[in-house]
């Protein structure tokens, strides 16, 4: 069948259009960038739409060294290049400075893009996946209960501390720590959040553990970590989130949601009669923010947005902290006469890689150019990544055994600025620096006042560890060791 002469006519002009109009785009942006003073960053292999280089990090995925990829996406094109995913611009830096910008000089420039989307089948609307007016209530909600009085209270944690020392075993056999510390975080952030602890080392479940889908801690921690691989697949297809939406996941999700009801429910119920009100008069972040707002799904959102960060951060902390002294005898027998609490974050910070999306068209202050110090240009809707675990490793940065655990470095130069970020950095700083700080330097002291010999018990020789990593990152073979005391106590 032929077209007429009109549908012809209507399709050249069309055509016409999106080509004039592609033309007016470009040169507003390179007039834009020129008044900027931008140039053109280092480029990475961008064939065919992007699609090799997702290829080749799928695979990575796989074999669970993607965030070694990407770090080695560094030495081949620079501190800052620009390549095509999926058919979108992606930008990825490790350069301190443009780090600054993104996260506090320029932050009204960028924004979490679809972050919202991904992760709202779990953790809904709170401060890790809200932008605006609603990260800012939801910030505003949280800080007054991370106060120092209130994360400095060891009392509670003692009790969790003193469990997982009888869980170790006392014949001097091996034992993966890790998966100890992940126990302890989920019941000393659970206590603190809800009040009642859901009890993984301890041999006696709760009754709503027991009613709930998830019938008792482990199931709910199995949840859990379910839930966040699955959201970790969604963060990494990026626009395509939506295709991962399995069975499975939905399932998940419901799972959690239903303890974390309960707890909501409890903590409203109590709000309304405090007469009725359980417990010994301790502090309870739920109940303290129930204060604020009777909203059940603004207190379930947020209660699992901090849950998260306080059961797994801590937990990775922890794990790569023993991963590195049970290889390091000195550092550990120096550790036990004095504690140090920086000398892990660096190596293996606990979130390794995090995005942002422009908002508007912007620049980065470095990263442009033939020596790569000239600003380079950012479009609205660019995806801008920047690899903390590789800035964390740059020679230039912290010298030329950047990739050595070697915790004396601090006592050399213990100040550093934005190539030091743990923690995050600018207004979305982490509120739980200081209770994250608090727990894990008290476990290790802890430990140490107990066991006077740490040995590394992996029979792979491996100097760094195999990383797990969905939205935090963990050691995928665990951290085996043994710990024990020749002395007796």
């Amino acid at each position: 069948m032929l077209l007429s002469p009109a549908l012809v006519l209507v399709g050249a002009l069309y055509a016409t259009f999106l080509a004039l109009r592609y033309l007016a785009q470009l040169h507003h942006h390179r007039k834009h960038a020129k008044q900027l003073h931008c140039q053109p960053p280092a480029t990475g292999n961008s064939s065919f739409l992007g699609i090799p280089a997702f290829l080749r990090l799928h695979q990575a995925v796989r074999e669970k060294r993607w965030i070694d990829y990407l770090c080695d996406q560094f030495d081949l094109h620079g501190t800052t290049f620009t390549q095509r995913f999926l058919s979108r611009k992606l930008l990825t830096t490790i350069e301190p400075e443009n780090v600054k910008a993104i996260l506090a000089t320029q932050f009204q420039d960028f924004c979490l893009g679809t972050r919202h989307e991904q992760f709202y089948p779990l953790l809904g609307d709170g401060i890790f996946t809200l932008d605006g007016a609603g990260w800012s209530h939801a910030r505003g909600l949280l800080r007054p209960q991370f106060t120092r009085d209130q994360v400095a209270d060891l009392s509670m944690l003692d009790d969790h501390i003193s469990h997982l020392i009888n869980l170790i075993p006392k014949d001097r056999s091996s034992f993966d720590i890790q998966r100890l510390f992940f126990l302890l975080t989920l019941d000393s952030a659970t206590h603190f959040l809800f009040g009642e602890s859901v009890g993984c080392m301890s041999p006696q479940t709760t009754g709503v553990l027991e009613k709930s889908a998830v019938r008792n801690a482990q199931g709910f921690a199995d949840a859990f970590t379910t839930a966040q691989d699955y959201l970790a697949a969604r963060s990494r297809a990026q626009g395509l989130y939506w295709v991962i939406n399995p069975k499975e996941f939905r399932e998940a999700n419901r799972r959690v949601h239903e303890v974390v009801d309960h707890y909501v429910n409890v903590a409203l119920e109590a709000k309304r009669n405090p007469d009725r009100k359980p417990g010994d008069g301790r502090y309870i972040f739920l109940e303290a923010l129930a204060e604020d707002t009777d909203d059940p799904k603004m207190l379930r959102d947020n209660m699992l947005n901090i849950l998260l960060a306080g059961r797994d951060t801590t937990a990775s902390l922890l794990s790569s902290a023993f991963f590195y002294l049970a290889r390091n005898q000195d550092v550990f027998h120096r550790l036990r006469r004095e504690i140090v609490e920086e000398f892990v974050l660096r190596l293996q910070p606990p979130v390794p890689v995090n995005f942002r999306v422009a908002t508007k068209d912007t620049s980065l202050p470095v990263g442009g150019g033939a020596d790569r110090r000239s600003p380079v240009y950012v479009k609205k809707g660019t995806l801008v990544a920047y690899n903390v675990f590789s800035m964390h490793r740059r020679t230039d940065l912290w010298g030329q055994d950047a990739r050595t655990f070697r915790p004396e470095r601090w006592e050399e130069n213990a100040k550093h600025g934005w190539e030091y970020l743990p923690f995050n950095g600018g207004p979305r700083i982490c509120l739980g620096q200081q209770y994250a700080l608090t727990e894990a330097s008290y476990t290790v002291v802890r430990l140490m006042q107990h066991f006077d010999t740490l040995e590394n018990a992996d029979p792979d020789p491996r100097q760094e560890p195999i990383k797990q990593s969905n939205l935090t990152m963990m050691h995928d073979h665990g951290v085996p060791v043994k710990l024990y005391s020749l002395q007796p106590l």
